[in-house]
């Protein structure tokens, strides 16, 4: 069995390219390998800046002989044919052997030495690779099928054992030679095989497994920093990246002038990590300190002391820009940047961000004064919970208990903060670092000595945005935020521009699973009706629709109703996705919404959290089964109505019957009276009742009597456990 080495040597890789082409390699040839009837033992890639390499492992010398049978045409076949066929098989007729009227060929494959695979397969490889953005270069680039990569190839190392595999890849042809660190040991270093590559790169100062070379930064910049006192800022994405960016990585500390530390945190750290690849460090107090952990591609004689010096440099550059910045922001009233929303267009359909940012405030403010956000619930503190697990366990909507002077002082945080929310969107920090939208704002709000409140909501109103995000608490952030991502939902919905299969260009899905993020978390009693309401009469005001004004309000009215009906729906899909993670069942959650008229989605949670304990016991089992076997006998027989409680009956029932009777009875109202004060577990109790009185029904009565008196009055009977059920959910949803 032999070993294969494949390298292949250009100018930089860029390092977010790095990893799938390592996966592109391994895949690609992988594939040469089973169409030639070969297979390794093992395939190991790596990648560095400069080099994609592959090692396969237990190659056999040669591919297996194999021999294939091909079918041909029919003896009596025009002559044509078979010429076609001999043509096309290489074979003369009388090597043909026929069987039942149909000439068949016989082709016997020879086995393939292994290097002249490897030989056609590299190229073909090479030729196909699928880098997201490649180039041509040279003379050679003129012509538009000349070979690309993703930057010039350098050098192609090629080897089975300690022979070169030959061949020729444009003006690059493959040998056992290739060079290493570009500063360290630029010459050429002849190669023995896949057996010594890995030490010979070392020892010419180029590590070539990026998982070694993370783990050097990793531990190196962890051990700088504390050897200055401080602590690393762990940043797993930018240890790969300076990974992709070296062969041979040097952590290095060094300083910069305290006096940036009055530029917000974030806007240092984005400067350091997105433009330098910078590590940042902390204080003993969790303080940013002025200090960055930089990575050089070097170790160098000085011990790194130039190297540090040019960074900083270049650094105390990066950070003046952006404290000129800042300093030039929180120069201007917030008030005084919002009023130029009106120049940026939200949508062409949905007027200016301006307009937004006024429908948005009017809806914070009431949700504020209707008591679904500020309500004394609202105010206190809740338990922490991980995303994905159930919301807490449900209670009657309070009313507000806060003064009138007490709500109208919140509704106006509320609003506030909705009107300058946005404003740090027209600042020159943002347009330098547009993810720090909000944070910014947030920063400038609380210098400007606005509210703290409203300083809190312009900072997070954008949560959550997305998996495992922080969900706001306080009361004027949750009013903004849940009144931002509502208005962006009804807006779009309004103007018939919902999300269609994988494409969602304006994040609808993720407005919505932060709308029932805020919902849930927070335990809001919001009626998904009375917000589609309050959040369509913003849109009276646009010109989403041109036409004619008695046309116009036509649309405008058909826009109304396609919203009130699909908007509704699109939240319940999102809350499927969103309940998935607590171990929520989607059948579930279908059977309750397809009772109508429950879009309080707190409260529906509940009332599926108690539908699923209920049904995974055996009373549930039993009575899930129970009602599907009455529900397939009404369906069959059309059956829609109930029975009369007051009816008398015209024969004498049966004891079964007397006592399915006695017990809906008892567990109609007993149910109803739990839904209506919102203790499904105790309507849930309600129903097992029936479990056993309907079993019996179906074990000792005949439905489909002879006599039509009975049959009637047992298929209002069924019909009537049927609703008695329905006041809960709708168990035809149900699974099982």
């Amino acid at each position: 069995m032999s070993d294969f080495l494949l390298e292949i040597l250009s100018e930089e890789i860029p390092a977010r390219m790095q990893a799938k082409a390592r996966a592109d390699l391994a895949r690609l040839f992988e594939a040469e390998l089973n169409t030639a009837g070969l297979s390794a033992q093992g395939i190991e890639t790596y990648v560095t800046p400069r080099r994609l390499v592959l090692i396969a492992r237990g190659l056999p010398q040669e591919t297996a002989a194999t021999s294939e049978e091909l079918k041909g045409p029919r003896t009596s076949a025009p002559p044509q044919a078979l010429e076609g066929f001999l043509r096309k098989t290489g074979l003369s007729q009388d090597q043909l052997s026929e069987r039942d009227g149909i000439w068949f060929a016989n082709l016997e494959k020879p086995g393939r030495a292994t290097v002249e695979v490897l030989a056609e397969a590299i190229p073909a490889i090479v030729r196909a690779f699928p880098w997201p953005k490649s180039m041509r270069w040279g003379a050679a680039s003129l012509a538009t099928e000349s070979l690309r990569w993703v930057r010039p190839l350098q050098g192609i190392v090629a080897m089975l054992d300690e022979k070169v595999v030959d061949f020729e890849i444009g003006d690059v042809r493959s040998g056992a030679a290739t060079i290493g660190h570009r500063f360290r040991h630029p010459g050429p270093i002849t190669l023995g095989g896949a057996s010594d590559y890995l030490e010979k790169l070392k020892a010419c100062h180029v590590i070539v497994d990026q998982d070694e070379r993370a783990r050097i930064i990793r531990d190196g910049a962890a051990a700088a920093a504390s050897a200055a006192g401080l602590t690393l800022v762990e940043d797993e994405g930018l240890v790969l990246e300076n990974a992709g960016l070296t062969e041979w990585p040097v952590p290095l500390l060094g300083q910069f002038d305290p006096s940036f530390l009055q530029v917000p945190r974030e806007v240092i750290q984005l400067t350091m990590r997105t433009n330098q690849k910078y590590f940042a460090a902390t204080d003993g107090q969790g303080a940013l300190a002025p200090a960055f952990i930089c990575v050089a591609n070097i170790d160098a004689a000085d011990g790194g002391q130039a190297i540090v010096h040019g960074n900083q440099k270049v650094l105390a550059a990066r950070l003046s820009d952006a404290k000129f910045f800042w300093e030039h922001d929180l120069a201007v009233p917030l008030g005084q940047q919002a009023e130029k929303l009106s120049q940026i267009v939200f949508h062409e359909k949905l007027g200016t961000v301006a307009d937004k940012v006024d429908r948005v405030a009017k809806l914070a403010r009431w949700l504020v004064e209707e008591g679904i956000v500020g309500t004394d619930a609202n105010l206190t503190a809740r338990p922490e919970r991980s995303r994905g697990a159930p919301a807490p366990a449900l209670e009657p909507r309070p009313s507000t208990t806060l003064g009138t002077s007490e709500v109208g002082q919140l509704a106006d945080l509320a609003e506030r903060a909705a009107r300058l929310a946005k404003a740090d969107l027209v600042t020159q920090m943002v347009g330098e670092f547009p993810e720090l939208q909000g944070l910014i704002g947030g920063y400038i709000a609380a210098a400007q000595d606005e509210d703290p409140q409203v300083a809190e909501a312009i900072r997070d109103h954008y949560k959550p945005v997305g998996q495992g995000d922080e969900v706001p608490t306080a009361p004027v952030t949750v009013a903004v935020s849940l009144a931002d991502k509502f208005d962006t939902l009804v807006s779009f919905f309004y103007a018939d521009m919902p999300p269609t299969g994988s494409k969602d260009p304006f994040a609808l899905r993720r407005a919505a699973l932060g709308v029932l993020e805020l919902l849930t978390h927070n335990s809001l009693r919001l009626s998904l009706w009375e917000g589609i309401t309050h959040g369509l009469k913003g849109m009276t005001d646009l010109r989403v629709f041109p036409e004619m004004p008695d046309q116009a309000f036509e649309a405008h009215s058909k826009a109304m109703q396609a919203t009130f009906k699909s908007l509704p729906d699109f939240f319940a899909d999102r809350l499927k996705v969103q309940q998935r993670e607590a171990g929520v069942r989607h059948d579930l959650i279908d059977a309750v919404f397809a009772l109508g008229g429950e879009d309080d989605l707190v409260r529906l949670l509940a009332r599926v959290r108690a539908l699923q304990s209920f049904v995974e016991t055996p009373d549930g089992t039993d009575l899930l089964a129970g009602y599907k076997r009455a529900a397939n006998i009404l369906k069959k027989e059309n059956w829609t109505a109930e029975q009369d409680e007051n009816k008398t009956l015209s024969y004498t029932p049966e004891n079964a019957e007397d006592v399915l009777i006695a017990a809906l009875d008892s567990a109609e109202p007993e149910a109803a009276a739990a839904v209506e004060r919102e203790d499904f577990e105790g309507a849930m109790r309600a129903l097992a009742t029936l479990r056993r009185p309907v079993d019996a029904f179906f074990n000792e009565v005949t439905v489909n009597d002879p006599d039509p008196a009975k049959r009637e009055a047992r298929l209002d009977l069924l019909a009537r456990m049927r609703a008695a059920v329905h006041r809960v959910a709708d168990f035809s949803r149900i699974e099982g």
